[in-house]
């Protein structure tokens, strides 16, 4: 599970490195991503974890390792990987 954070959005890819593909990917700028009842990039960086969660148990991935892209585990990285252990992932 890598995530990239930029000074607006936060992303988020779970990627199988063997066979070097994205898997299951989702971010804050997805057209999908409906943010108007949260407040703040911390509430959208969780969000964004549990959906990420959710399309990874339908795509089967259970447990995946954590990449925090050289991110300090804080502030936002650390509240999209607790929305995607809230979401059912094992980190």
């Amino acid at each position: 599970m890598r995530v990239f954070r930029s000074n607006r959005h936060i992303y988020v890819q779970i990627i199988d490195d063997t066979a070097q593909k994205t898997l299951v990917s989702m971010s804050s700028d997805d057209k999908s991503f409906d943010a108007a009842d949260l407040k703040g990039k911390t509430e959208k960086a969780a969000k964004v974890g549990e959906i990420a969660a959710q399309r990874a148990l339908e795509a089967g991935i259970k447990q995946v390792v954590f990449d925090r892209g050289g991110n300090l585990y804080h502030g936002r990285v650390k509240a999209l990987s607790e929305g995607a252990r809230k979401g059912g992932l094992i980190l």
